[in-house]
């Protein structure tokens, strides 16, 4: 089982981005995605989550309006599309699988059983 998150770098405030997470040794059908990040001296924030299961999309609040999640399972691949980014979403970008049931805790970092390694997102001027 391995998750590969990629498409971090540098961009100007009000700027986008696309994070796409590629999933292999299982299908995306079993399980959900979040997207978390972290930024130097932060907490672990839960970003958002896909449960191809049901269909459901789960956003943090900071980035509700902004952020889309989306999933292709044929290619076995989730996104994350950001837009209107801001300096306050610069962090490290993490991918991460789950069981798609008590999804209301789909932020707790705790319940994701395998991690990708992260991405680097820059907001800067």
């Amino acid at each position: 089982v391995q998750l590969q998150a990629s498409g971090g770098g540098l961009v100007q405030p009000g700027g986008s981005l696309i994070l796409s997470c590629a999933a292999s040794g299982f299908t995306l059908d079993y399980v959900a995605i979040g997207w978390f990040r972290q930024a130097p001296g932060k907490e672990r924030e839960g970003v958002s989550c896909i449960s191809d299961s049901d269909g459901s999309t789960y956003y943090a609040d900071s980035v509700k309006g902004r952020f889309t999640i989306s999933s292709d399972n044929a290619k076995n691949m989730v996104y994350l599309q950001m837009n209107t980014l801001k300096p306050e979403d610069t962090a490290v970008y993490y991918c991460a699988s789950r069981p798609p049931t008590r999804l209301y805790h789909w932020d707790n970092y705790r319940e994701y059983i395998y991690w990708g390694k992260g991405t680097l997102v820059t907001v800067s001027s």
